[in-house]
C-alpha cells in the first residue's frame, strides 16, 4: 500500500499468529504483522517498518479483547522477552503453532498439502524447563511500573535476569520465573544479592570489560539433582569471588548438588567456558528420559523440557520404523540421548557431534545404561562426512539417518552428504520449522518425500515449536 507510511496509527483486527508470535492483520489485503497482539483482538497500532510486501507495527492499545485472552501468571510478562504468549489460552497456542508449521512447509518447503498431525502439547506448561540461562548486565531495563512510580533511582548499572522484549542490549532484573522451578528463583535471588554488591562488575560487550557473565541453573526433574554454573570472564580476584559465591549458595540452598565455574576468555557473549573448575559436587547432574539415565555436564546439550523430550523422542523412534536390523546415523547427537533412546530397536547407532564434552558424556551415558551398540564420532559434520566411502567402510551404510541440528538447520554440505549416504529413511528433529522447511525442500528435490510431520510443543507460552519429520525415498 503506497499510502501507508511509517509512524501511521491505525485500528486493526488481528486474525492469527505468525511464526515468531506476531499477530497477523490485513488492511485491504495488505499484510501487517503486529507485535504484542493476539488473534481476536482489535488494536490501535503504529507502523514502524514498511516493506513492499508487508508492514510491521507495535500495539499501542487493545480496543477489543480476544475471547482467548487469559491473565498472564508472571508479573514480568509485560517486559520479559521469554513468554510472549502467556496471555493466550494454551489450546489456542497449540492450534496457532500447528498452522505456522503448515504455512512454512507450504511457502518455504513448497509442499501443497503438508502431512501434519495435531500438535502434541507439553505435559507441563509451567515449571517445565530443566535449564535456565540468566545474563549479567550493566544495562538494566527499567520496567513500566518502575518508571510510573518514579523508581529510577534504583541501580541502573546492574541486572541479573533475561533480555527484555526486542532489546538484546538491555536486561530485565528477574525476581521470579515460572518456567524452571521455585528453587531456581531462590538461587537467582542469592546470586543477585552477592554479585550486585561485589566490586567486580558485570561483563559488557561495549569495551569487553567486566567479570560476571551468566548464571546457568540445570535441574534433574526426575532425580532432583541441581547444578549451578557460574560463567565469568577472567580477573585477578575472580576465582576467589566465585568461590565465595559458591560457598554462599551452598550455605543458603543445600539442595544444590554441584557448582561449577566456567571461565570464558573470548569476546563472544556465550555461556560456555574455555576452562571449567568444579567447586562443589561431581561437576554434573543426571536425568532420566524414559527408563534411560543421562549424565549432563555444564556445556553439554540436553533437551530443556524433560517430559516433553520423552514425547519428542518417542515420535522420532516411531518415525524411524526400526526392526532391530538397521544401521542408524544420529547426526548432531549431543550427549547421545536419541542414540541411546532408540538403541534397543537398532542393530548399530553411530552418533556424530562437534562438542568434545558431549561426546565424553555420550560414552558415559552408554555405560550408565549398559548400551553396547552405540558409537560416537567427534568432529564437524561437514568434515566428518566429507569422505562418504571411508565413513561407510568403517560404520556401514545407514538405513536410517536421524538429524537434530541447531536452529540454523543443516550446513548445505551436510545436506549433500546425506543425499550421498542415501538412507531409506530420514528422521528430522527440528527446533526451527523455518529451516526444517528449507532443508525438507532441498531433500525433496533428490527423491525423498515428506511422509509425516509431527509438531511437539516443548516450550509453552513462547514462540518456539519443535517438529519431527519422516522422509522416505
Amino acid at each position: 500500500m503506497a499510502d501507508l507510511k511509517k509512524g501511521a496509527e491505525l485500528e486493526l483486527d488481528v486474525e492469527s499468529l505468525a511464526f515468531g508470535a506476531k499477530g497477523v492483520s490485513r488492511l485491504n489485503g495488505f499484510v501487517i504483522f503486529v507485535e504484542e497482539a493476539l488473534p481476536g483482538q482489535r488494536v490501535r497500532a503504529q507502523i514502524f517498518k514498511k516493506k513492499k510486501g508487508y508492514a510491521e507495527a507495535r500495539t499501542l492499545e487493545v480496543i477489543q479483547q480476544s475471547s482467548n485472552f487469559i491473565a498472564p501468571r508472571c508479573r514480568h510478562f509485560a517486559d520479559c522477552g521469554g513468554c510472549l504468549l502467556q496471555n493466550l489460552e494454551y489450546d489456542v497456542q497449540l492450534l496457532s503453532k500447528q498452522q505456522q508449521v503448515k504455512e512454512l512447509l507450504e511457502h518455504i518447503g513448497g509442499i501443497a498439502e503438508p502431512p501434519i498431525a495435531p500438535v502434541i502439547g507439553s505435559p507441563q506448561i509451567f515449571f517445565y524447563r530443566n535449564k535456565m540461562e540468566f545474563s549479567f548486565s550493566r544495562q538494566r531495563w527499567l520496567t513500566r511500573e518502575e518508571i510510573a512510580k518514579n523508581e529510577i533511582t534504583l541501580a541502573k548499572n546492574f541486572a541479573l535476569g533475561l533480555h527484555t522484549r526486542n532489546r538484546y542490549d538491555k536486561t530485565l532484573a528477574i525476581e521470579e520465573c515460572h518456567l524452571q522451578s521455585p528453587l531456581s528463583n531462590q538461587i537467582l535471588a542469592v546470586a543477585r544479592a552477592f554479585t550486585e554488591q561485589h566490586a567486580l562488575l558485570p561483563y559488557t560487550t561495549f569495551g569487553h570489560t567486566g567479570f560476571w557473565r551468566f548464571l546457568v541453573i540445570r535441574e534433574g526433574k526426575k532425580t532432583n539433582e541441581v547444578m549451578v554454573n557460574i560463567v565469568t570472564a577472567e580477573a585477578p580476584d575472580g576465582r576467589a569471588a566465585v568461590q565465595q559465591l559458591a560457598e554462599k549458595l551452598r550455605a543458603e540452598i543445600p539442595a544444590i548438588t554441584t557448582i561449577v565455574h566456567n571461565i570464558n576468555r573470548s569476546k563472544a557473549q556465550v555461556a560456555v567456558g574455555d576452562e571449567e573448575l568444579i567447586l562443589h559436587g561431581p561437576g554434573f547432574i543426571r536425568e532420566y528420559i524414559g527408563r534411560f539415565l543421562f549424565q549432563i555436564s555444564a556445556n553439554s546439550f540436553f533437551q530443556t523440557n524433560t517430559l516433553g523430550a520423552e514425547k519428542l523422542y518417542a515420535v522420532a523412534r516411531e518415525f524411524a520404523a526400526l526392526t532391530g536390523k538397521e544401521i542408524v546415523y544420529d547426526l548432531y547427537c549431543g550427549a547421545g540421548t536419541i542414540s541411546i533412546f532408540i538403541s534397543q530397536h537398532a542393530k548399530q547407532v553411530v552418533g556424530f557431534e562437534i562438542v568434545p564434552q558431549a561426546i565424553h558424556d555420550a560414552g558415559v551415558n552408554c555405560r550408565l545404561n549398559s548400551v553396547a551398540n552405540c558409537s560416537f564420532v567427534l568432529g564437524d559434520l561437514k568434515d566428518e562426512l566429507a569422505q562418504v566411502p571411508i565413513i561407510t567402510r568403517r560404520w556401514g551404510r545407514p538405513d536410517v539417518v536421524i538429524i537434530d541440528p541447531p536452529r540454523a538447520g543443516m550446513h548445505p554440505k551436510v545436506v549433500q552428504k546425506i543425499i550421498e549416504l542415501s538412507p531409506q529413511r530420514i528422521v528430522y528433529v527440528s527446533c526451527n520449522p523455518s529451516t526444517f522447511a528449507r532443508d525438507v525442500k532441498e531433500l525433496s528435490m533428490t527423491g525423498y518425500q515428506l511422509k509425516k510431520a509431527q509438531p511437539v510443543d516443548m516450550f509453552p507460552h513462547t514462540s518456539h515449536i519443535e517438529v519431527v519429520g519422516a522422509m522416505e525415498k
